[in-house]
């Protein structure tokens, strides 16, 4: 679609003053799909493999449909387990994924690919499928790799608060999705961008939570109240807008997103200022301990 070049320069650009704060990178926080083309590509075999046994027989036609049922599951499991490991790897505490999804994949796009072989053979053998099966597992796994086996920065924390706060993040980020959702409706591509920022401040905050469960008292209020409200908000304006397009129910959402902004991004430095206390005080500590050690000893 079209869209409008706008700057600070502009005839309708921003008034924006110098002295203004920066706006941030639109692309700053961004979440590209994890799965990406090379994974939705794996959907293709299936289809091939249907498309080339459908019309040999009953026989070859079953181990066909066969082989692409397996096909298919494993590269929907593929998928799932990229944007699994994507979320790993954001954040600094995490939890091993409860399913090796990569690595089942590997073994299914093995047995997929023997099934495929048995479907285009004359005379049955095990051998080639096997060895076909075999390789296709073993390149989808050096392809792909192995999914993480171990839970990460999870020493010291309770298990039981950060399965509280992973329900509560899980509630904010159907908030955030609603949010998503709904401003799609308003046709308007400036609101979806100011939306996607003021989301990724507060996954900002979500990530500060996860990383020290003790936050989650203070930050409850702003993962479910306001988010709710956010997206309750969300959904009015984009009722309002897409029917009369009206340019102050537009001014007065921006500046909702603006004060919610401010709010989530002023709380996440509070809670990480507060942990920077929390670590002052327990390195003071620590040193008085150590002195009153030494004195006693000489």
């Amino acid at each position: 679609m079209a869209q409008k070049f706008g700057s600070k320069y502009s005839p309708d650009g921003s008034t924006q003053t110098e002295h203004a704060a920066p706006q941030r990178n639109s692309f700053e926080g961004a979440n590209p799909d994890a799965a990406g083309a090379r994974s939705n590509v794996l959907f293709t075999p299936a289809i091939v493999l249907v498309a080339t046994t459908f019309s040999d027989g009953a026989i070859p036609m079953a181990f066909g449909l066969a082989g692409a049922a397996f096909l298919t599951l494993s590269a929907w499991l593929l998928r799932s387990g990229l944007r699994a490991e994507a979320e790993y790897n954001a954040r600094k505490v995490a939890r091993r994924p409860a399913l090796p999804r990569k690595m089942f994949a590997s073994v299914l796009t093995g047995i997929g690919a023997a099934l495929a072989v048995i479907a285009h053979l004359d005379n049955f053998s095990i051998l080639s499928p096997l060895i076909f099966g075999l390789a296709a597992g073993g390149l989808h796994l050096a392809a792909f790799g192995i999914d993480p086996l171990k839970h990460k920065g999870m020493k010291g924390i309770d298990t039981f608060q950060q399965d509280r706060v992973s329900r509560v993040v899980d509630e904010a980020e159907k908030h955030l999705n609603s949010m998503s959702d709904a401003i799609l409706r308003a046709g308007d591509r400036g609101m979806e961008r100011r939306v996607e920022q003021f989301q990724r401040t507060a996954r900002e905050l979500f990530r500060t939570v996860e990383e020290d469960p003790r936050d989650l008292s203070g930050a409850r209020k702003y993962l479910g109240v306001y988010l709710r409200g956010a997206s309750d908000a969300t959904v009015k304006f984009a009722d309002v807008y897409s029917r009369t397009g009206d340019a102050q129910a537009r001014a007065d959402y921006s500046d909702l997103l603006d004060d919610l902004e401010q709010n989530f991004s002023a709380r996440t430095r509070k809670m990480l200022l507060d942990d920077r206390s929390d670590l002052t005080v327990e390195i003071e500590v620590l040193r008085e301990r150590l002195q009153r050690e030494g004195v006693s000893s000489s």
